[in-house]
């Protein structure tokens, strides 16, 4: 099969080629043939069996899912107007204006893997997480075991049975977090008023939950800021936190951080956490 025959293996292909293990947190050490990133690596960074890339790759498989288009998109850091190549490759629609992105811009997956020893993550603009960490994922509980519509901060906030693992507690009182949680969701929905992922959240939330159509009808409008939060984990402890969230000049990503003071107990308590972090791929 010719390269042209092959346009999408061709370009997972050579997309592969250039991003550098370093790129993606992962070590540089011992020989390698290529400087890019071999087939298993890109393969459990975006979730998928290598035997799959292997037939991406190779045209024996040309049609790949929305999800799969969009976690090869994260894993190869691909900048939007080759994200939107991909998806014409792989002939699917191009994301929708107006809608939630779950795009990660090069830029931050480098920010990423250059902080990969701190609790981060990043979240939507409906607040479903989209990566995180391994650090995030020894504090909160490793998130690629919940399927990818149940990862998502609202949800667990009013509808707890939903949630992999308690949240965290915020030095501001439950109230205080909640009616702001639902005051950034409302901003969201401005942005996004047609977007039906978050349509359905809103329905669900406001359908299952007292607490949240009670706050929803206020109609308040905001963003949510810095915080302490107290993580209760089943190995350290009680540890308290900073918890503070960054966003993305152009994006509506929400990058939120973890941190502690140098020298406290709670960094000994993140020390011993980052000793047992592991990395698993989210998948959509």
């Amino acid at each position: 099969m010719t390269e042209e025959q092959n346009r999408l293996g061709t370009a997972l292909r050579r997309w592969r080629d250039r991003l550098a293990p370093a790129d993606v947190g992962l070590p540089t050490a011992g020989r390698r043939r290529a400087a890019g990133l071999r087939r298993e690596e890109l393969a459990a960074l975006a979730g998928l069996s290598v035997d799959y890339l292997v037939r991406l790759e190779q045209g024996r498989a040309t049609r790949p899912s929305e999800q799969v288009a969009a976690a090869l998109s994260r894993a190869l850091h691909l900048e939007t107007s080759e994200r939107d190549h991909l998806y014409r490759l792989a002939h699917l629609p191009l994301p929708g204006a107006g809608r939630i992105s779950t795009h990660i811009p090069p830029s931050v997956q480098r920010l990423l893997a250059a902080l990969t020893g701190q609790a981060l993550a990043v979240f939507a603009a409906d607040w479903t997480l989209i990566t995180c960490t391994p650090l995030w994922g020894s504090l909160f509980g490793e998130p690629a075991h919940d399927p990818a519509d149940r990862r998502n901060l609202v949800r667990d906030t009013f509808l707890p049975e939903s949630a992999s693992a308690p949240l965290p507690r915020s030095e501001r009182g439950r109230e205080a977090m909640e009616a702001a949680l639902v005051a950034d969701l409302r901003t969201a929905q401005g942005t996004f008023p047609d977007d039906p992922r978050l349509r359905g959240l809103i329905q669900e939330c406001t359908t299952r939950s007292p607490r949240f159509a009670r706050l929803w009808s206020q109609g308040a409008a905001g963003a949510l800021g810095h915080d302490r939060k107290t993580v209760t984990h089943p190995v350290v402890g009680d540890i308290t936190l900073d918890c503070d969230i960054l966003t993305v000049p152009g994006s509506d990503l929400r990058i939120v951080a973890y941190t502690v003071a140098a020298g406290t107990p709670a960094a000994e308590q993140l020390d011993f956490l980052r000793v047992t972090a592991t990395r698993a791929p989210l998948n959509d």
